[in-house]
């Protein structure tokens, strides 16, 4: 199964014609303010509060399940059950390496509090779409092999 972390989610549309295109069963959890229609994927709307979507699929998600997210907590918990977690730039998050990718979120958080720095985050471009479909459909050939 396929859990999507909707909220914020630039590839909800490339994960579930993936998992179409595979067979494979796909929910896609949003808060009840993101308008979301899809005749093959299960679409789940929680409350708009804070992590809603993210305590939705900790508690459902199981061994072998993907978790698309660009939240890291969230990815925490997916791998503590054993899920496969892959962000929206097609990066497959790990054990090897969430405690790196945790602690670089921390010093860029105290940084930006502390001198009040912010980063504008780049236009989305087509090869990150590109890079995700790609590294979604090779983990699940890994995981079905």
């Amino acid at each position: 199964m396929i859990f999507v972390d909707a909220d914020g989610c630039p590839v909800v549309d490339i994960a579930i014609e993936v998992a179409k295109e595979n067979n494979i069963k796909i929910v896609v959890v949003k808060n009840y303010a993101v308008k979301l229609d899809d005749d093959y994927a299960e679409i789940v709307s929680v409350d708009i509060s804070r992590d809603s979507a993210d305590y939705y699929i900790a508690n459902r998600i199981e061994k072998n399940d993907i978790l698309v997210t660009q939240d890291y907590g969230l990815a925490a918990m997916g791998l503590t059950k054993g899920a496969y977690c892959i962000n929206q730039n097609g990066f497959l998050i790990t054990d090897d390496n969430l405690g790196e990718i945790l602690n670089r979120r921390h010093i860029n958080a105290n940084l930006r509090r502390k001198k009040k720095i912010y980063t504008k985050f780049k236009k989305r471009n087509p090869q990150a779409d590109e890079d995700f479909e790609r590294n979604l459909k090779n983990l699940i050939e890994c995981i079905r092999s």
